[in-house]
């Protein structure tokens, strides 16, 4: 990793725990390795990855069903999958500190990166959280965290047929919590315990699965691009026969340039009928007469990972003149497009001491947070330093009520990425932004 890297992916998480994206979970009392908190910026940003993620592949299509499945589930759900017998990692442990590390991610697999230790043998670790259901410990009320989204599809193929009678294709959604006791989380939010998952289950004819796993690829790789990834930086990479997941028949993982190297942001794989087989479930075609199992497409992706993958790609920072603007200092932004952004327009009286002005500007924002909702109020130090806070939260927009809004009914509007002022009138404010978000 590059000392310019590493400062990159520090500054991203300092400005993370700054603004009130991402929090360390737990921290006021030590932390909790592997988890982390939203903050409401971070909350803001998830759900407007959430929300065009479901606007692009469930309610602007005919053939999407969206379920929210159980996160407990019976444990014979996990015994169906094989993820009781196999969902595991190899671990090694250091004989002297005692730390644990996943074998397949060390260079010398003898000794201990951290302190020099001999590493012991290597054994299968089983990454499923388990816990018991109901009053009493034995067997039977074992219950597991679910490590994936995907089964809880599955296991309502049949209650989905029976209630709305798709036609194949059709495709099951879901974006929901998984957990994994991750032997080394690292990396920020990039390997976590708990995480959020967006799937899609799409169940076609066997014959048909090249066809529709082309057209998710082109989807998909539509998607992330409409959100603002930095395309250069995103890789597609097809898995070869002796390294994709056992059920799959073919697997493209697209990885994203990390500061701390290439690695997976989400991928889409053809589970052929793996699933439906094991949980002994089929589709009748109604207008064929016949039986079938079908076979299904799986694009899935990390909200977590994306969220990262896209404040590295929004980061930008450029020098005073660069900005339109007269100071001293170099300027940092998150360049989001305006449908991702947390916050869409900020207000601000240019001062907050003088209440006619605060009252106007009161005005307008009310105005447009009723209009827009993702609107923030901002009358904290002077308009500089509230210009560059609204920029490294990645605000598109700030709307200032001054001293000729009083007579000329017009606020000045200032673009982030620019720097530019342009003065319109209160009346039009609500239509110049919807034409800038169209």
């Amino acid at each position: 990793m590059s000392q310019k890297e590493e400062t990159k992916m520090e500054k991203i998480i300092s400005l993370s725990k700054r603004r009130g994206f991402v929090y360390q979970g737990s921290e006021i009392y030590g932390g909790l390795g592997g988890t982390w908190d939203y903050g409401p910026l971070g909350v803001a940003l998830k759900n407007n990855i959430k929300d065009l993620w479901r606007k692009k592949f469930v309610s602007s299509r005919t053939d999407m069903y969206e379920v929210d499945a159980a996160i407990l589930m019976n444990s014979k759900v996990w015994e169906a999958s094989g993820h009781v017998a196999g969902f595991s990692d190899p671990l090694v442990e250091c004989g002297k500190c005692h730390h644990r590390f996943r074998t397949d991610q060390l260079e010398d697999t003898k000794k201990c990166p951290d302190c020099g230790g001999n590493l012991g043998e290597s054994r299968q670790f089983n990454m499923m959280f388990e816990t018991q259901i109901g009053a009493m410990e034995d067997s039977s009320a074992t219950v597991y965290l679910r490590p994936e989204t995907a089964q809880g599809v599955f296991v309502n193929f049949k209650n989905v047929v029976d209630s709305f009678h798709p036609k194949l294709p059709f495709g099951i959604a879901q974006i929901g919590k998984a957990f994994r006791n991750e032997i080394t989380p690292r990396d920020f939010i990039f390997r976590v315990r708990e995480f959020e998952q967006m799937e899609i289950e799409y169940f076609i004819r066997p014959e048909d699965w090249e066809k529709y796993f082309i057209y998710f690829k082109d989807v998909v790789t539509e998607f992330v691009e409409e959100l603002g990834l930095d395309m250069n930086l995103v890789h597609e990479i097809e898995i070869g026969d002796g390294d994709r997941a056992h059920y799959s028949k073919r697997t493209i993982d697209f990885e994203f340039e990390y500061p701390f190297g290439q690695k997976e942001l989400f991928g889409l794989a053809y589970r052929g009928s793996f699933d439906l087989d094991n949980h002994k479930l089929e589709y009748i075609d109604e207008e064929m007469k016949e039986k079938i199992v079908p076979h299904v497409i799986e694009p899935s992706m990390g909200v977590d990972r994306m969220l990262l993958a896209l404040l590295l790609s929004a980061y930008k920072e450029d020098l005073p003149a660069q900005s339109g603007e007269q100071n001293n200092e170099t300027r940092s932004y998150l360049a989001f497009k305006p449908n991702v952004a947390p916050v869409i327009c900020a207000v601000s009286p240019l001062v907050k001491n003088k209440p006619e002005l605060v009252d106007q500007a009161r005005i307008v924002y009310g105005m447009l947070k009723a209009e827009f909702g993702r609107v923030m109020w901002d009358d904290n130090g002077n308009i500089g330093k509230r210009y560059r806070r609204q920029d490294e939260i990645g605000t598109p927009w700030c709307v200032v009520v001054d001293y000729d809004t009083l007579t000329d009914e017009c606020v000045t509007i200032r673009d982030r990425d620019t720097g530019v002022q342009e003065r319109i009138k209160k009346s039009e404010i609500i239509d110049y932004i919807k034409e800038k978000l169209a």
